[in-house]
């Protein structure tokens, strides 16, 4: 019978059923329960499987570099703007209102962090996500191009529901690599959300994109409508050491 169960299962793709049908015909018989109430908990079954499937998968593409969630942010460390912050960021409201937030602090304050917990609770809550650094997408984007699959790329690129953007300013790119960058990051503008991480101020972005147009152009369209956070602190690392 268990067999027949399994193959049955396997070929309609009913692994939460088969992962539960022991414990949930035992709870029914022991509480008695009519068929079509087992049949609902056998779906039930199924369908947080699915579920749970769902979101390891998404968090897999996502391509985190460490998978980190709220519960393990300690408060107190963050800068006093993400302490502020922190229950709307819990929430996804910038998401579900397109967004973007921006992260603006020294080395080491908890901004990758924040920005990596947010994604996996986005992932969680059934969003498509994708992290990378600016160096890692621009190296993508100049493939892309190299390839002439640019036009491929954006058009997945702009169906993510959130991109995090990490460590902009800890490397300057040539004319090309800002350029794509730029184009990439307007494809999302007023459509979907990016989370972008930078130990730079706005007034030295001239520094990483080298063209001053180009940069007031980046700067105006990212931050219309969007959460700054000022993270400047003492390093949520070195604390930890401290302690």
């Amino acid at each position: 019978m268990d067999q027949q169960i399994q193959s049955l299962c396997k070929r309609l793709k009913l692994p939460g059923v088969f992962s539960t049908y022991e414990s949930v015909t035992r709870e029914a018989i022991e509480k008695k329960i009519t068929y079509p109430e087992y049949l609902i908990q056998i779906l039930k079954a199924e369908e947080e499987a699915r579920d749970e499937k769902g979101k390891q998968k998404r968090i897999l593409l996502a391509r985190f570099p460490t998978i980190k969630r709220f519960e393990q942010i300690e408060l107190d460390k963050l800068p006093k703007d993400a302490q502020d912050n922190l229950q709307r960021f819990k929430n996804l409201d910038f998401l579900r209102n397109n967004q973007n937030l921006i992260m603006v602090g020294n080395s080491g304050t908890g901004k990758t962090l924040l920005a990596i917990s947010i994604g996996v609770k986005a992932c969680e809550m059934g969003y498509h996500v994708l992290f990378k650094t600016a160096a890692g997408l621009i190296n993508e984007l100049k493939e892309a191009k190299s390839d002439r699959s640019l036009t491929r790329f954006a058009k997945t690129f702009g169906k993510l529901d959130l991109v995090v953007l990490d460590e902009l300013g800890y490397i300057s790119f040539d004319l090309e690599g800002a350029e794509l960058l730029f184009q990439y990051i307007a494809l999302r503008y007023e459509v979907k959300s990016t989370i972008i991480t930078s130990n730079l101020v706005f007034s030295e972005w001239i520094k990483i994109f080298k063209d001053q147009a180009l940069t007031m152009a980046l700067l105006d369209r990212i931050t219309q409508n969007a959460i700054i956070l000022n993270m400047n602190g003492r390093s949520y690392r070195r604390k930890e050491l401290d302690e």
